[in-house]
Order: C-alpha cells, then structure tokens, then sequence
C-alpha cells in the first residue's frame, strides 16, 4: 500500500511513502501519521491513496506511525482545506495546522484516574487475619467494601493517609481491583451558566419564529445544500430558532457546528445547548471549542467528536474545522461580526468557510443576525440565499427607546470636555435606585487614547509603530496596543517640559472611573483585554453580573452582543462616532450594526429598556437609522453607494500589504510590483494603490499597501501567485495577501 503524504513540515508537496503491512488496515485519507522527512519524522496527512508516477516505488520510506485509529482530517475538510489554499492563498500545511488542533498534533496524554473496587467478599477467617497481621490492609478493605460504586485511589489513600503498597497488597491478594478510567476534561462542565437554564419543555412559538422553523425543517428535510439568512430583531429568539432546527437534526442522526464570534458568548450559548439536550436527549454530548481552553480540553472535545462520541460542537471561529461526522447542519450566530476574519495567515472568514463545508457536505448553513452583513444580505435578495425574517420581540416586548445625545451641546454647557451627559448620569441614578442594572460601551480600552501636551502639541508616539500611545492610568502606563510596548507616563512634556501634559479621548478605564464618582456605591465592573487576560475571568464576571451582584458593566465590544440579562434596562453608548470616522467603506455599516446591537442588551426583560446614544455628529445615517432599528432602510442607502462605487458586496476586494524596514526600498518594490501586474492582469483587477498603509509602521516595519478590485477571487488568486512566485523579492521584505479583508487599516 502506497500513500501520498501532506507532511507538516514547512513546504507545500505532496509525498508518497510505503505502508507496511502490520499499518495497512489503520489507513485511510485523512488519516494523521508520522513520516521520516530527510532525517527527522514529521507530523503529515494522508491526501491520497495510490502510487506517484515519476518516482521509482522501491526507494519510498516507510510511514512510521499512524497516530489515530480514525481519520483527524475527515474527507471534506480535506476538500475544505485545498479550496481555502487556492481561495485564500495561503500554503495547504499552514490551513491544515490551523484545522488540526496544536494538542492533538503533540498528542497531548490522554488523562487517566486509578479506580479501586472490591472484588470479592472476604471470608471471616480472612478478615481476622488481615486485622491481626495487615490492618492498614483491613482498614482500606473495610472503607471499600462500604462503598456502592468504584473509588479514586489517589482520593482514597490521601483520605486514609495509606500508601499505594497497601493497595498492591490486596490486589495480589484477590480481594481489591484496581483500573484505569480516562478522564474526559469537559469544557464548561461546571459552569456559572448552568444556572441559566432553558425550559426543559421548549416555549411556544410565536407565528414568525414557527414559520422560520417550519421553513429550515423542510430544507434540512432534503439533504440538499442550501443557506438561510435568519435576519432578527434583537431580542426577537432567534436563539429558540436554532434550537429547533439542531433538534430536527440531532433527531435525524445528524451532527452540528454552532459558531459565535465571541469567546464570552460561549458559555451562556453552550448552557442553553445543553439545558436542551440534556431535557430531550441525555446522552447528546455538547463539545465546546474555542482558543482559551486548556490543551486537555481540547484534545479531549476533538476526540469525542471525531470518534463519533459528540455530535454538537460550539465555540469559535476555529470550530468551523471540528471533525463533526455526518455533519448536517452549521448555525453562524451574529454572521455580520469581524471576528469571524482571521487576522494572520491563513486569513479565512469562518462565515464564508462555514457556507463551503456546508456545500461539501450537501448541509444546510443557518446565519443569522439582527444586523446582516450587507453581503450576506445582498446574497438573500439576489435569491442566492433564503431570507427568513423576526421583525417582532418575543412575547410582544418593545424595543428600547434610544436618546441620542449631542455632545456639541455637552460641552458648551459643561465648557469642556465630559465623559457622561448629564441625560445618561440622570439615568444610571435612576436604574441604581431601582435595583435594575445598567451596561455601559466603549469600543477604546485604557483611560484615554492618547497623552498631548497643550503647550507646544507634542503626542507621545509608539517609537516601533506610528501610532499614538494608550494611556492606562491605573498603572500610570503607556502602552501601544499594536506591539505591546509600554513605558512610564511623564509627568512633564519630554518635548518642552511643560507640566500641561494631558490625555485626550476615552478609554473604558476612564468612563469606569466617571461612572465611580457618580455612583460611588454601586458595584462596577471593567470587561475588556487588559482585565479578561485570566482564564475564565470572562465567565466569572458574567456570572456575577446575572447574579445582581454587579450593578453597571463597563466593557469594549466583547459586550456589545449576543448576551442576554433580563434585568438590563439601561445601555449607554459612550462615544458612537468612534467606529464612524476611519478610512473604512464599511464605517456606516459597523456603527449602525454597533447601535442597533448594543442598544439590543437593553429591555430583555419584563421591564421596558432605554439606550442613550453620546455623539458629535448625530445627524450622520447610520444614527438616524439606528434609532429605529430601520434595517432595510439603510442596508437599501448604503447598498446603492456600493454599487455606484464598485465596492462589495458587488466586486471582491483583496489587500496586499508590503512590509520592511527600508520605506524607500519596500517602496521602489511595491511600484515595480504594481507595474508588472498591471501589465499581466490589468483587463482581469482593478489596481489602486501602491500607498503607504493607513498605520505606516509597525513593530520598526515599514507597511505599504496595493488593492486589488476582482469579480473572481478564485481567477484571480492563482495567477497573481503564479507572479509572486516568479518574482524576485529581498529578502526582507514580507508581502501578505488578504483575500475579502475586514479590517483596511
């Protein structure tokens, strides 16, 4: 048997080697093995079954080692990974190293636990002896023989104060046994969210929410590919929907993938997910997957799923490759979030690969929203997708009501600069006097987003990046959110040394202290990177605050969707034009989706909610739309700017950015680069560019920047690889090419 590999070890090639007999029967495609690679073994996958045709048979290695019984990349994420090495433009072994997870690639040690039980009754005569010659024996017999079910040994003897030479005794005497149990590391088992239950008997459905189910019933009822745009109201149970719909598969035999673009909306996901299978099917395992888990937990839900022990998987982005069998359906919650693009290479957006897999596996794709991505909308009425709509909140519950605050007028009255507007510190007064809870946002971490001196204008700058730096002012810090350099705020201009140094903008550490002098009481709470860095900080936080025991929740995007707190009736948006002013096409698009969401946490509840909107600018569309949660009315505005400019939905977009240290060389480079495309592709890409990027520098790298407009990615791909791989580059220069980017800083 004759094998073609995919080994893992740095270059893209396919190599064959010989299977001996005593491996054949443990092989198959996508089976992960180890093979020798000049004169160390490599991780590789099988890609193909059947001898090369230009190399001779008898000089073919050995595989060495096959390291599962069951395929680690089942046949179409092998399909998957191939497609995104074409589509993305990133090299097979990096796509099949992000697939296959870094425990499971080491072989993290499956965790095992000594077990002890009494195998058979001791005669008296036994006892007695023991009692009289061993009673450390007859001590740890007794405890055993009481017990109704199998004992941890290490618990026992730490218990009894007994060494493992007692247990050995009685093993060789026949009367005790010992075992090994694996030790399965659930993610999430012992949850704060466990405590937010769904009724073991599903709600009534509304007329809307039965119409959607009824609809993804007789699609997933096909087996057919197919894609279904569930466009919801917040707070309309979208949710409720997808339960439906993984229950008609679970019931089928069916596996699931349900993805959400955030880490902290994991556990208060995976909580409903089990609280329902666990009432309908207790044997149906929910695996959890996403990047904060240990190395235990993820080895250990990869192989519940991939031996076929699970059949539903939630987590992140990531867990679009989970090797789920007959996998029928993918659910993408909140299918419009950035977050669902990878940022370092391979840079796949896990929405576009969920709706391929999907394909490939003749599965239905659910996503779903209460702020489309205006592709994906774009794709519904095209009749590419199906558009299922929730326009009411379930059990008949309002939207909140939105007060757009002008700061303009803010600051002539307070004559300066304010954090809190008067209408939102009236109202984070009220809910505290009320026992009701209230969120406030600020997509900016730190105290304020830069230090400026009033006297001559001197900013203090990252000296790796050309970026002003964040202050942090609980630790009197700066520090560069890009490369991580930080060092000690002055306390004198270094330019003038002028002591009028002072920060300027908001950060979130700065509305908490706000927060703090107007509630001095209240209990408050910071939700962004700098204070989630521990593990399960996140679920901590979160399970404090469903328990009251927080009173104002102040956080970065991370809370701005998808949670749901029924005693929430206050949301403030501190600064709403942050989003709104960047070189960016889909600014409008980000701020009315962050409006709509964010105001969304508020009135989930039985009491009616509010959210006060803080602005510069709030004549600007995104706003206005956003105060009505008018949807179709700004998806219909900025869809006809898009058109007339050619951007996407309409035309794809792909990013080629240029890095060194040298800006006149990398340069010199770009434009020779530009030039030779033109000329190769100019009927095919639109060019524009090269500039510098909007950041120039970063981490001491030089950045410059090319776009490239197509209507065919996967034309279009090929052929520029085909030039990059002819071209001569200095070696210190590194190019990235980002296919469909989100983020064009």
């Amino acid at each position: 048997m004759i094998v073609g590999v995919h080994p893992l070890a740095g270059f893209d090639k396919l190599l064959h080697y010989r299977v001996p007999g005593h491996l054949e029967n443990q092989v198959q495609t996508g089976s992960l093995v180890r093979v020798p690679v000049l004169n160390r073994l490599h991780l590789g996958v099988v890609g193909e079954i059947g001898a090369p045709k230009d190399f001779p048979i008898d000089r073919l290695k050995n595989v060495a080692q096959v390291v599962y019984p069951f395929p680690a990349m089942p046949p179409d994420l092998l399909q998957l990974a191939r497609w995104m090495a074409v589509y993305y433009a990133a090299s097979l072994d990096g796509i099949i190293e992000a697939m296959i997870p870094v425990a499971v690639r080491k072989g993290a040690g499956i965790k095992e636990e000594k077990l002890l039980s009494v195998t058979r009754t001791a005669t008296p005569d036994e006892l007695a002896a023991l009692e009289k010659r061993a009673p450390q024996q007859a001590r740890l017999y007794r405890f055993l023989a009481q017990q109704f079910t199998p004992q941890q040994k290490r618990l026992v003897l730490s218990r009894l104060g007994l060494t493992a030479a007692v247990v050995a005794a009685l093993v060789r005497r026949g009367l005790v046994q010992e075992r090994n149990r694996r030790v399965i590391r659930d993610a999430y088992a012992e949850d704060w969210a466990r405590g937010e239950l769904v009724a073991a008997k599903p709600p009534r459905l509304n007329e809307e929410q039965q119409t959607a189910v009824n609809a993804l019933t007789a699609q997933i009822a096909t087996e057919k590919f197919g894609v279904t745009l569930l466009h919801g109201v917040t707070g309309s149970g979208k949710t409720e929907v997808y339960l439906h719909a993984i229950d008609t598969v679970l019931q089928a035999g069916g596996g699931v993938i349900f993805l959400v673009p955030e880490v902290a909306l994991t556990p208060q996901t995976v909580a409903r997910l089990r609280s329902r299978l666990e009432a309908i099917a207790p044997d149906h395992k929910c695996v959890v997957w996403h990047s904060h888990l240990s190395e235990g937990e993820r080895l250990d839900g990869w192989l519940a799923l991939a031996a076929g022990e699970a059949r539903v998987v939630v987590g992140a982005r990531s867990a679009v490759f989970a090797p789920v069998q007959n996998l029928r359906l993918i659910v993408v919650d909140e299918e419009h979030e950035p977050a669902y693009k990878q940022d370092e290479t391979p840079r796949y957006h896990g929405r576009d690969v969920a709706v391929y897999r999907a394909r490939l596996n003749h599965a239905h794709c659910l996503l779903g929203s209460a702020t489309p991505s205006l592709e994906s909308y774009a794709n519904a009425q095209a009749g590419k997708y199906r558009l299922a709509e929730l326009r009411q909140r379930v059990d008949a519950r309002k939207l909140p009501h939105i007060d757009v605050v002008d700061m303009r007028v803010e600051v002539m009255r307070s004559r300066g600069l304010t954090t809190l507007s008067g209408l939102l510190v009236r109202a984070l007064q009220d809910r505290f006097e009320k026992r009701e809870q209230a969120i406030l946002f600020i997509n900016r971490r730190g105290y304020s987003s830069s230090m400026l001196c009033t006297e001559c204008g001197h900013v203090e700058e990252c000296t790796h990046c050309s970026i002003a730096m964040t202050y942090h002012r609980s630790d009197e810090v700066l520090r560069c959110h890009l490369c991580g350099d930080q060092r000690r705020a002055p306390l004198v201009c270094p330019k003038c040394r002028s002591p009028k140094i002072r920060w300027r903008g908001l950060g979130t550490q700065r509305v908490e202290e706000a927060v703090r002098r107007v509630l001095p009481r209240a209990r408050i709470e910071r939700m962004d990177t700098d204070t989630m860095s521990r593990k399960n900080r996140f679920r901590e936080i979160l399970g404090e605050f469903r328990a009251g025991k927080v009173d104002v929740l102040v956080g970065t995007q991370m809370i701005g969707k998808g949670l749901d707190f029924p005693n929430v009736t206050l949301v403030g948006l501190v600064d709403a034009d942050i989003s709104m002013h960047i070189p960016d096409f889909r600014a409008n698009e980000r701020t009315f989706q962050l409006l709509v969401q964010v105001a969304g946490r508020a009135g989930r509840g039985d009491r009616a909610g509010e959210v006060v909107v803080q602005t510069f600018t709030p004549q600007a569309e995104a706003i206005q739309f956003s105060r009505h949660a008018d949807y179709a009315g700004f998806s219909a505005a900025e869809l006809k700017l898009r058109k007339d400019f050619h951007y996407p939905p309409y035309r794809h977009l792909i990013h080629h950015l240029f890095r060194g240290p040298n800006p006149e060389k990398l340069q010199f480079f770009a434009e020779q680069w530009a030039r030779l495309v033109e000329k190769e592709l100019g009927a095919q890409v639109e060019l524009r560019g090269p500039t510098p990027s909007p950041i120039e520098k970063i981490k001491d790298e030089y950045r410059w920047q090319l776009w490239y407009f197509t209507m065919n990615v996967s034309k279009t791909i090929p052929r520029l690889s085909r030039l990059r791989a002819d071209f001569k580059w200095p070696d210190d220069i590194t190019q990235v090419l980002d296919v469909d980017p989100v983020n064009l800083g």
